[in-house]
């Protein structure tokens, strides 16, 4: 699957391969909570392999954490039991404060060790597309200096910053390319914090630097970024990325005939207004206009605007992959089709086993 690029594998398809970002809501299968998931490969995978088995959705990614590369780096997290890790504060104010971090291995790290492993065993189980997130080299700066500062600093401390950059850039392509040889297909570089740049700052202090991220990864690249990003699009495409991943605030079916056909679009039916707060029916409905729309071009993934939040019913991811399957809206909780079991490398039952022995 690696030899060909992200738009050569949707073309041969029938239909837009439907790929949900959808691992928060597994917690909601097997009982397990965010936490755990977040510290245990076992969990993480066991919840990603129950949401395949319930959902058979084209691809799946890991769960989407943003403070992953910042923890390696030992800045300070806070772990909610049921909501996402967040960076407490800023550790990065002068070029002398990043002096601690060059020599540490963040390959080492107990936490990311979980997201590489979790990838590990979707390589040996799932036959689908795979896929992995990493920070963008602007947001993990932006944890380090303070949201605030970054941006601030594009104006008045370009060297701090770009020094900041240097670094992350060079710990986002060793996680990324670690998550490649794990068994990752694809690799999303997740910068929202890029989304209140100019196009101008954006070439600058986040584009150039996921340039040269892409430019190492193993992987094919996907560009994600949150919110309103029509004035980044031409931009985001110049990064070299292979898939922009956007939000609910853009218009699709407006850009698509200005993106190259090289260039995947991916998304983006709303992870809040839709599938948290509509009802299944609503669901179908948006998703399959979003279908029709879409539908003159083939360089084109169904999926979400974002990651689904845990409280996602689960009825209405079920409604937006019987909406991209172009199947009638299913109104029984265990679904409507037989499962299907190439999506395994084994029986699913052998495979449930082997997550039980790992816990032994």
């Amino acid at each position: 699957m690696a030899k060909q690029s992200l738009a050569e594998i949707v073309k041969t398809r029938d239909r837009p391969p439907v790929i949900p970002l959808m691992g928060f809501p597994g917690i909601q299968v097997n009982g397990s909570s965010l936490k755990q998931n977040e510290f245990n490969w076992s969990v993480q995978f066991w919840t990603l392999f129950e949401l395949v088995r319930r959902f058979q959705p084209d691809g799946m990614f890991t769960f989407m954490d943003l403070s992953v590369e910042a923890n390696a780096l030992g800045l300070p997290v806070r772990f909610p039991l049921d909501e996402s890790p967040s960076v407490e504060y800023p550790v990065v104010e002068v070029q002398a404060d990043l002096r601690r971090f060059y020599k540490i291995d963040v390959l080492a790290d107990g936490r990311l060790h979980v997201f590489v492993e979790t990838m590990r065993m979707m390589q040996r189980h799932l036959s689908m597309m795979r896929g992995g997130y990493v920070i963008g080299p602007y947001t993990l700066a932006a944890l380090m200096m303070g949201a605030t500062e970054a941006a601030i600093a594009t104006i008045d401390n370009p060297d701090l910053l770009h020094e900041t950059l240097r670094l992350t850039t060079h710990v986002i392509t060793r996680y990324a390319n670690a998550l490649a040889r794990a068994g990752a297909h694809v690799i999303a570089i997740l910068e929202p914090s890029a989304v209140m740049l100019s196009p101008r700052q954006f070439r600058q202090y986040s584009g150039e630097y996921v340039k040269q991220i892409i430019e190492k990864m193993s992987a094919q690249p996907v560009l994600h970024i949150c919110g309103n990003t029509n004035h980044l699009i031409d931009g985001m495409i110049a990064t070299g990325a292979q898939g922009l991943s956007l939000d609910s605030l853009v218009d699709l079916p407006a850009i698509a005939a200005d993106v190259p056909e090289d260039v995947v679009l991916i998304g983006n039916v709303s992870p809040t207004a839709v599938m948290v707060d509509e009802t299944p029916a609503g669901v179908y409905a948006t998703t399959r206009d979003l279908i029709e729309r879409m539908a003159p071009y083939p360089n084109f993934i169904l999926s979400t605007g974002c990651d689904l939040p845990p409280e996602t019913p689960l009825a209405n991811i079920q409604a937006f992959m019987d909406a991209g399957r172009g199947r009638p809206l299913c109104e029984r909780e265990d679904g409507c089709i037989p499962l299907d079991e190439t999506l395994f490398k084994e029986r699913p039952e052998k495979i449930l086993s082997t997550i039980v022995e790992a816990w032994r």
